[in-house]
């Protein structure tokens, strides 16, 4: 019997596992949010990085990607390389995911995702809610085995406009994040050239959101 993961962080462009199906879709009556610290691999114990929770948001949907596992070997290879990389996340939960907006009923029912709860008696990196120029700066900061928290974001960002999906979360923190590495820059140097800051600002998915052609609202504040 084949299984199904449905991921809405970095599983969107990096499974890590063999897969049969990758289908993209959404989830009802959640929101993605930059909630939960990483101390594993985006930050450290004691420069938390910040990734992506779920949390229940009625009305709301949350897209994503969903892989299908059929052979039991490449699940048992998948189900134990997940509990490594997800370790930080303490729930697991079995979701339906639609492919259309109009549809009421769902493409897939019953999808394994991993959630990091709001509750710190389980959930010890649990970091919560906080204004997006607060996450921005613990996200320019942390850097982790995995790589810079800032990697994580672009790559999430990336990979959610490359699937048609405009999250503003994501977006917003994106966007302080740069103003951030851009003022650092500046204050670095006297003389920035322009290709350095084409290149801060390289991502071409920008276009699709008007964010690249309001460059002075990215940088000006």
């Amino acid at each position: 019997m084949a299984i199904w993961v449905f991921g809405y962080g970095s599983l969107i462009s990096k499974a890590g596992f063999n897969y049969d199906e990758r289908l993209v879709g959404f989830i009802k009556d959640y929101r993605r949010v930059f909630y939960q610290g990483s101390t594993d691999h985006r930050g450290t114990p004691e420069f938390p990085g910040r990734t992506v929770t779920l949390e229940p948001a009625q009305g709301e949907i949350c897209w994503g990607a969903a892989y299908k596992i059929t052979k039991k070997e490449d699940q048992e290879i998948a189900l134990t390389y997940l509990g490594v990389r997800e370790k930080q996340y303490d729930r697991k939960e079995y979701v339906d995911v639609f492919t259309e907006l109009t549809a009421t009923t769902p493409a897939i029912s019953g999808a394994l995702v991993y959630i990091a709860s709001p509750d710190k008696k389980v959930n010890v990196n649990y970091l919560g809610p906080a204004s997006v120029e607060e996450i921005a700066r613990q996200i320019v900061q942390a850097e982790g085995p995995t790589g810079p928290n800032r990697e994580y974001l672009f790559l999430l960002e990336k990979a959610l406009l490359q699937i048609g999906c405009q999250d503003k979360h994501v977006i917003d923190l994106a966007n302080e994040v740069r103003r951030i590495l851009f003022r650092r820059t500046m204050n670095a140097s006297s003389v920035l050239l322009a290709p350095d800051i084409l290149r801060l600002f390289s991502n071409p998915l920008l276009k699709s959101i008007g964010n690249f052609n309001s460059f002075q609202n990215v940088i000006g504040r």
